[in-house]
């Protein structure tokens, strides 16, 4: 009934309405659905870093909240400074600076517009299949099909190459091909001429696409001799997600502009942030973002501690110790299960990538979409990408015991349809 009155009510919309399964809580790795079911959550929208009602955050948020709960746009607050202090300071080199948004898609539009100001060039690079957000300009730079379907007109000047590092890249499997994927993204700056901007998830969190360093280091390389501006959106893999605090970390290169998100809220309020290079502060003649949360005391509160917490807790530890576990128990399900094509693995960040014939490498569609029912009804929840790719994202607090429960799950539900 609720599900009905759900699709009554919401405009629909692939992706989310109508929705699977009406929910009642959320709490530490868990989600709680109308029936008193509960799934471990390896999904969680990529806000779950610390999981759901983390008492930290929970904290922060109640004691922000008793003191200054909003703050006009024309006026700052310290707890929104303190935020903004702690990002930039984490970022390499001095004088980076930032602005906050409501959401990842408006950073990364507000991005798009440095860069334009920065460079004085409007063109833009981006990936097949990539996502970066849902508004009008960022479909216009994301390249996700279903989200630009009968759209229409879409931004100018955006130029979509090939995907990194794919399964199923064209030009063959990365490192054996002499990253000729790099080489394509030089020749189109080459031609273009006039590139202002190029813009890539560093590590893809949806089907968990992980580039080599050469990759990046080539890209740093293209974007300097051009006069590029090299945006990162990391707003579902910062903070922990790929075992480093931000996944350029993994990289040993710098972005000249960063865009974080989802986790910055964990999980408790929508804040985002473009964080950029001190030469790239050069809108002062425009409103860039003008919104109307920009320096929420309460988003920023929960923002602060989610950052102490993973400092003061150790949490990249944490995340060395659930990777190891990932990657034995994928080595073992790989020997033993044909239909893993694939699997990749970085940080507490897993896809496992299956198909029917490793030869052929078609797409086990049908028996990825079983595997997840047949999870959530022992409950695990995670997602799928691009057909036949499990993403499995675990709160990052989540104990060895309980991922190796979560693994027995995913291992038995493969058994189970693809033997």
């Amino acid at each position: 009934e609720l599900l009905a009155e759900d699709s009554r009510y919401f405009l629909h919309q692939a992706l989310s309405t109508p929705c699977l399964d009406p929910i009642t809580g959320v709490d530490g790795i868990y989600i709680t659905d109308e029936d008193g079911r509960k799934f471990m959550d390896f999904h969680g929208n990529s806000v779950h870093q610390l999981g759901y009602n983390h008492p930290y955050l929970l904290e922060a948020l109640k004691r922000q909240l008793s003191e200054l709960s909003f703050s006009p746009r024309r006026y700052s607050n310290k707890t929104a400074t303190a935020l903004a202090k702690k990002l930039t300071g984490m970022m390499p080199g001095e004088g980076w600076k930032t602005l906050f948004t409501p959401s990842g898609a408006s950073s990364n539009s507000i991005a798009l517009k440095i860069a334009r100001k920065a460079t004085g060039k409007h063109k833009t690079i981006s990936l097949w299949d990539a996502f970066h957000g849902a508004n009008l300009d960022t479909i216009s730079i994301g390249g996700e099909a279903h989200f630009r379907t009968g759209i229409g007109p879409l931004l100018p000047g955006c130029n979509h190459v090939l995907p990194y590092n794919s399964y199923r890249c064209p030009f063959g499997d990365c490192g054996k091909c002499g990253l000729k994927c790099i080489d394509y993204i030089e020749y189109v700056c080459k031609c273009e001429g006039d590139i202002g901007a190029i813009i890539m998830e560093p590590i893809r969190c949806t089907d968990v696409q992980i580039p080599p360093k050469e990759y990046y280091r080539r890209l740093r390389s293209i974007c300097d001799n051009y006069g590029i501006a090299l945006i990162f959106d990391e707003i579902p893999t910062a903070f922990g997600r790929t075992g480093k605090m931000f996944a350029f970390q993994n990289y040993d290169i710098e972005p000249d502009i960063l865009v974080v998100g989802k986790g910055l809220g964990g999980s408790l309020y929508p804040i985002s942030a473009v964080i950029a290079k001190a030469e790239f502060d050069v809108c002062q003649d425009i409103s860039l973002g003008h919104y109307t949360h920009e320096k929420s005391p309460l988003g920023s509160a929960v923002g602060l501690a989610l950052i102490e917490y993973i400092e003061k807790a150790d949490i990249l530890s944490h995340v060395e110790k659930l990777n190891a576990l990932m990657r034995r128990r994928t080595d073992e399900m790989k020997k033993k299960l044909p239909a893993i094509g694939d699997v990749r693995l970085i940080g507490a960040l897993l896809g496992i990538e299956l198909v029917r014939d490793k030869k052929t490498k078609e797409k086990a569609v049908d028996e990825a979409e079983k595997i997840l029912y047949y999870c959530l009804e022992n409950g695990l929840s995670f997602k799928i990408s691009q057909g036949n790719v499990l993403t499995l994202a675990p709160p990052l607090i989540i104990t060895k015991e309980e991922l190796d429960r979560a693994m027995d799950i995913v291992e038995s539900a493969i058994c189970k349809y693809c033997m």
